[in-house]
């Protein structure tokens, strides 16, 4: 199976979403970046940061790792939570990404109001890949997620599981890829999902993550996982899952790539 095709991956087109702001359709994933339906900014806010900061926002200082970059909704949305929740967080985001033109073109991009105070940081990111500040700390990874998260040495309290869709993107939702993320996930670690997907619950159940369904208002619901039990939130029971559904197996690297 050929991972990726480079000769679609400037084929882009601008979609509105149903919140009013725009994403963008792959031609090279055959999918949007976001859900057009859930709406790209609504989709970033209720099933990453909000879940992910109900869990988190008494922590001093938080290290995200968020795959993947893409627009950069989700490191955005981070962002103007944090300032608009009037936190005192600071916080360190790592995200892997192999499309450097995308990122080179974001300054032109037509994101939502909320993200215009952060002009500055979009500028910097497109030019240097990086930016800090005394609350904000982002690193762009350029190049294949699959490389570069073997060889970080950071551990994460929060991850963002947001790349193309295990259909388009299989190689970013096998067992062996969240057995890395669990290498470098804190003991405490949460990772959010838009994806209920049967395979992507066995592989993060088959890399130890305990799972819980995030019921959203308007929009589908989404999926959090964690190395502890959480309050709060319905648990998945794996194992009566795996009873009722005995043919569902996690994606295998040796399967597709």
């Amino acid at each position: 199976m050929k991972k990726y095709n480079r000769d679609l991956r400037e084929q882009k087109r601008l979609v509105k979403t149903d919140d009013g702001s725009y994403t963008l359709y792959s031609t090279e994933f055959d999918e949007t970046y976001h859900s057009d339906r859930d709406g790209a900014l609504y989709e970033s806010m209720h099933k990453h940061v909000l879940p992910a900061f109900s869990i988190k926002s008494d922590r001093d200082s938080l290290k995200i790792l968020d795959i993947c970059f893409g627009i950069g909704y989700n490191t955005l949305a981070t962002l103007y939570h944090i300032k608009d929740a009037n936190l005192s967080t600071k916080v360190h985001i790592v995200s892997p990404e192999f499309d450097r033109g995308l990122i080179e073109s974001l300054p032109d991009f037509d994101y939502p109001p909320e993200f215009k105070q952060f002009a500055h940081i979009i500028e910097t990111l497109s030019q240097e890949f990086y930016y800090s500040d005394e609350e904000f700390t982002i690193e762009i990874l350029l190049g294949d997620a699959r490389d570069s998260i073997p060889l970080l040495k950071d551990r994460f309290d929060i991850v963002y599981q947001d790349p193309f869709s295990p259909e388009h993107n299989p190689q970013l939702w096998t067992r062996e890829w969240f057995q890395d993320i669990r290498k470098i996930s804190k003991d405490d670690a949460i990772l959010t999902t838009y994806s209920i997907a049967a395979s992507v619950r066995m592989g993060l159940d088959e890399s130890g993550f305990k799972l819980f369904l995030v019921n959203n208002k308007g929009i589908r619901d989404s999926m959090i996982a964690s190395l502890e039990m959480l309050e709060g939130y319905e648990f998945i029971d794996m194992e009566l899952k795996k009873m009722r559904n005995p043919t569902a197996r996690s994606l295998r690297d040796s399967s597709i790539l």
